[in-house]
């Protein structure tokens, strides 16, 4: 019997940064020792994501003992992406309850892979805003503002990696009627692969702390 989706995208892309340590460590590591000492710490820290696994949860995330090499590595993360919570599809209905200053919100036409979604975020190329709808502690939220493309590579706000960013710029209103602050975040320039780095929600929740 298959098991429910139980796994975030942030987690899987955590599971996946342990399943290539394993996969480098078997191929520079002859003591069996060490190997099985990585394996017990790979299957400690994946567990360690989650709380009230079940049995059958447990066994398939414990499969990634199995991994010894780059094809047993690909294997592992085919089965286990089917597993993946996929980041809830919005209405434009409730994208526009989520933006409800901007006229007439669409969504981006583009096809998104919500299966490999932490958060949602697209541009409007001609007016150089961007839109990020992204999970809070108390359900979803959505933030916006301009962004500034950079030369140079920072650290994202979100994944925390260096990498290509922008420079994402939003603004709030101050405790003065009339007065508004402006803040700026480096978030990366490609928001789909922000979303394949990101390890933790953590940071997620840390970015919309800093905005609002």
């Amino acid at each position: 019997m298959k098991s429910e989706q139980f796994i975030r995208n942030d987690q899987f892309n955590f599971i996946k940064r342990q399943v290539l340590q394993l996969v480098s460590g078997h191929a520079t590591v002859n003591d069996q020792h060490v190997i099985n000492a990585m394996e017990s710490l790979a299957i400690e820290k994946t567990e360690d994501l989650f709380t009230g696994l079940t049995p059958i949860q447990r066994n398939i995330l414990n499969r990634i003992v199995k991994v010894a090499d780059k094809e047993t590595a690909e294997q592992y993360l085919v089965e286990i992406e089917a597993y993946i919570i996929p980041f809830k599809e919005l209405s434009e209905q409730k994208l526009q309850k989520l933006f409800p200053k901007v006229k007439k919100m669409k969504l981006p036409k583009e096809r998104l892979n919500y299966n490999r979604m932490s958060f949602l975020s697209y541009d409007d190329f001609g007016t150089k805003r961007r839109y990020i709808v992204v999970p809070a502690r108390k359900g979803m939220i959505g933030l916006t503002g301009t962004y500034e493309e950079t030369k140079t590579k920072q650290i994202c706000a979100i994944c925390n990696r260096l990498t290509p960013v922008c420079m994402f710029i939003t603004k709030t209103k101050g405790d003065i009627a009339g007065n508004y602050t402006k803040k700026g975040n480096y978030i990366c320039r490609d928001s789909e692969d922000c979303n394949h780095h990101l390890l933790s929600l953590d940071k997620v929740y840390e970015f919309v702390e800093n905005i609002k």
